[in-house]
């Protein structure tokens, strides 16, 4: 399989909502070599929401650059590669409101991707969102600021570290038989802590009762970032067990 073309971008806004996910309810979703990342035995799960600027393949000017909205579902993950135990995330499936990465996903531009509607307000540190696609549904009510909550991580510090370890995302290429991945990179790297005043995932909310609960949201903006196939043992694209 062909490596996909780094892309960069300009992230206006990035939403990261987490649960405490059961781990066997995220070996489940977790397909080989692949398995669920346990953090004091609990696995977490959670959807981001991202706004980008100026996505255009690596060697274009940021004035060419194309926008979008788009939500990832994911669950963190680790992996062997040797004798080395590597994190990242699974990504169960993307949405995105633009015609580019649904058409060229996992093609020209990272991740195969599904069309979605998006609903956006935000300004003054809050964020109201909702998705809507062909049987999904996630909507987010969220502000920067107050203090911070979360049973697995003791402060926001630790959890950006967390997530800054798990900057490779695996998921299914378009022929559904290997798992392909894509590493973030961003020069800077700040994650600030946001409350949430409601939040709603139709996935996670199918979930048994229980297996999957809201712990903690956090906010990441205007950074550049690029996406491009990671450097690594594993390589770009790797043949899923059976």
């Amino acid at each position: 399989m062909s490596v996909v073309p780094g892309v960069k971008a300009h992230l206006r806004r990035r939403l990261l909502v987490s649960y405490r996910l059961d781990p066997d309810i995220a070996r489940k979703l977790v397909p080989a070599p692949l398995r669920p990342q346990l953090i004091d035995g609990q696995a977490i799960g959670g959807f981001c929401v991202l706004g980008l600027d100026a996505i255009r393949p690596r060697w274009f000017s940021a004035r060419l650059g194309l926008r979008s909205e788009n939500a990832a579902h994911r669950i963190a993950v680790e992996w062997d590669e040797g004798d080395i135990v590597r994190t990242g995330v699974f990504i169960l499936e993307r949405h995105s409101s633009a015609w580019h990465p649904v058409l060229f996903g996992g093609r020209l531009f990272p991740g195969v991707h599904r069309r979605a509607r998006f609903a956006v307000d935000e300004g003054g540190g809050r964020y109201a969102m909702a998705m809507d696609a062909e049987g999904e549904h996630l909507d987010a009510d969220v502000e920067i600021g107050g203090a911070w909550q979360s049973t697995i991580f003791d402060s926001v510090d630790e959890a950006s570290a967390f997530y800054r370890s798990g900057r490779i995302g695996w998921s299914r290429g378009h022929d559904g038989d290997t798992l392909e991945a894509v590493a973030l990179a961003a020069e800077k790297w700040a994650v600030e802590a946001a409350q949430a005043h409601s939040v709603h995932s139709s996935f996670f909310d199918a979930l048994p009762r229980g297996s999957a609960v809201l712990d903690h949201v956090v906010v990441m903006r205007d950074l550049d970032i690029t996406m491009e196939a990671p450097v690594s043992a594993v390589g770009a694209s790797q043949p899923l067990a059976v």
